[in-house]
């Protein structure tokens, strides 16, 4: 009996020692894969990458060196290697079949970092979303709206999608469409949006600003205003140019149809 005991103690003891051991190497591996992280962030190689490729370099590095401590800490405790690669190699297939969406985002990411269609600092329009990419991770490309609202995009959906990127030109295309009565002479239109063109700070001379009659309606004669402006001065630049037009026809009697209903009372 007392034999019984002293193996059950030192079953015990062998035990806690391969727990004990396992988590300093748990520990001790986390840390380490940190440094090494900082390590690989600090290399010049590593620095002349865009952003959204560090992040995702950064990403799969961190979830590779995660992934071999735990297997080596569960591997000091006990756990035989032959039935933890037989055992992860089937967590893998059941986690692949249950997260085949995430595998698709991570081959998304995959693409994105080796082709570029965009990269951090780029404002993209894709299947209805839009803002400017602040970081591409292995799983998911968060981008940020004008109006500061973080959205969270798939890698595979955008990878699957048609994406714009407005900021791979460098210049970007302001149009409006401006509506004027038939009674106002057409190239006076044509020639007072110019001037708008000509005095809204932002628009650039080359491409030249255009205005031109683009469509005539049941009720109003539509014209194209387009102008060229940087990236940065885009929304101002539009802004701008629609208060001034309103200001500018409104100083030269130019009139903007609107729907209006006349009344008659017709007294008994």
């Amino acid at each position: 009996m007392e034999d019984f005991w002293k193996q059950i103690q030192q079953i015990g003891t062998d035990a806690g020692l391969k727990i004990l051991l396992g988590l300093v190497i748990l520990i001790v591996g986390v840390k380490l894969s940190k440094w090494l992280i900082r390590i690989i962030q600090k290399g010049r190689a590593f620095k002349k990458l865009e952003k959204g490729a560090q992040s995702f370099i950064t990403s799969f590095i961190r979830i590779a060196l995660y992934a071999l401590v735990i297997a080596t800490a569960a591997m000091c405790i006990g756990v035989p290697s032959t039935a933890f690669l037989t055992v992860f190699t089937s967590a893998g297939v059941a986690i692949g079949l249950a997260l085949q969406g995430a595998l698709s985002n991570f081959a998304g990411g995959l693409m994105i970092l080796f082709f570029h269609p965009f990269k951090v600092g780029d404002y993209i329009e894709s299947d209805g979303a839009s803002g400017t990419i602040t970081s591409i991770t292995v799983i998911y490309t968060i981008l940020t709206t004008p109006d500061n609202k973080v959205i969270t995009v798939p890698n595979g959906k955008l990878t699957n999608a048609n994406i714009i990127n407005y900021t791979t030109g460098g210049n970007r295309r302001v149009d409006i469409m401006v509506s004027a009565s038939y009674d106002a002479d057409t190239e006076f239109v044509k020639k007072t949006l110019l001037e708008v063109a000509d005095a809204t700070e932002g628009v650039l001379k080359e491409p030249a600003p255009m205005a031109r009659l683009k469509e005539m309606g049941a009720s109003s004669i539509d014209y194209t205003y387009r102008v060229w402006c940087k990236n940065s001065d885009y929304w101002n630049v539009y802004f701008d140019s629609m208060e001034l037009i309103k200001k500018t026809f409104d100083e030269k009697g130019i009139e903007i149809p609107y729907t209006k209903v006349d009344v008659k009372l017709i007294k008994d």
